[in-house]
């Protein structure tokens, strides 16, 4: 039985609710796809008694689940060239330079989906940063979806994952061969952790870290739940840290960040209080 206008009405406010996601109603054909490994896992199997399940408030857990279904978990290695190609070159050396003293280095990739931007920058480090190995270096990865972080920690990738992006040396150098997939090598795992963190919840580490990355993920949240995830942000960030937006995106905080352009890339800069 397919859902109504009333039911799609009712699902995309619980994943608003839960994720701060905003769906719009045009795109409401997407429920239908999206759901069915939920409805099929839960017995539910139509879309009116998903709603149904979700009215009674029985199970605590659906409500996430259909959050987790609905959201965007687009990804690759290295994505956007421009902003690795920033990291490389200004961020991580100036960072590199900054912690001498303490020999430790905090990143944060928030919304990592199924891991590869956490990989990308590890692989980053690895490679052109070899006094980092003997440093303490944190990179933490977090999504609301428990199943692209069960993903992430794995570390392993279809072959399409690992040609979308990823350079041939680096896949020669960080992947191995596992039966029809690739897998991450240990040097790369062991730098990275992953957790599952739910953004709009402000759910956010207790430290802060040297550089954030949050791409692509903004622009689908409303305007009050991008300034206070943005606010959240600000508090993690050290003075000079920096904080990595899709290229579209912009905090729209003046008085809390500066954008600072780059040649081919823009990063935002935490300001300190007057």
């Amino acid at each position: 039985m397919p859902g109504s206008d009333a039911d799609f009405a009712y699902l995309r406010e619980v994943v608003l609710e839960e994720s701060g996601n905003v769906l719009d109603s045009s795109r409401d054909y997407l429920f239908e796809s999206r759901l069915q490994g939920l409805l099929h896992e839960t017995g539910l199997k139509t879309i009116p008694r998903l709603v149904a399940a979700l009215r009674e408030q029985k199970q605590a857990r659906l409500k996430r689940w259909l959050a987790e279904a609905m959201t965007v978990n687009e990804t690759s290695f290295f994505r956007d060239a421009a902003a690795f190609e920033l990291l490389e070159k200004e961020l991580l050396p100036r960072l590199i330079w900054a912690r001498e003293s303490v020999c430790r280095l905090r990143l944060w990739s928030a919304a990592c989906a199924s891991g590869q931007e956490t990989y990308s920058l590890a692989m980053l480090v690895r490679e052109h940063f070899p006094r980092l190995n003997s440093w303490e270096v944190e990179i933490l990865g977090t999504d609301i979806s428990r199943d692209m972080i069960r993903r992430a920690r794995a570390g392993r990738y279809q072959r399409s994952e690992v040609n979308r992006g990823l350079p041939a040396l680096y896949r020669e150098k960080y992947l191995r061969r596992s039966e029809d997939e690739w897998e991450v090598v240990p040097e790369i795992r062991n730098m990275c952790r992953f957790h599952e963190r739910n953004l709009c919840e402000g759910l956010l580490p207790l430290e802060k870290y040297d550089g954030i990355l949050l791409r692509n993920v903004m622009l689908y949240f409303p305007a009050q739940i991008r300034t206070r995830l943005l606010l959240d942000l600000y508090r993690v960030l050290p003075a000079d840290g920096f904080l990595l937006l899709g290229a579209s995106e912009q905090p729209g905080l003046p008085e809390h960040f500066q954008a600072e352009l780059a040649e081919n890339a823009c990063y935002y800069r935490p300001l300190q209080a007057a």
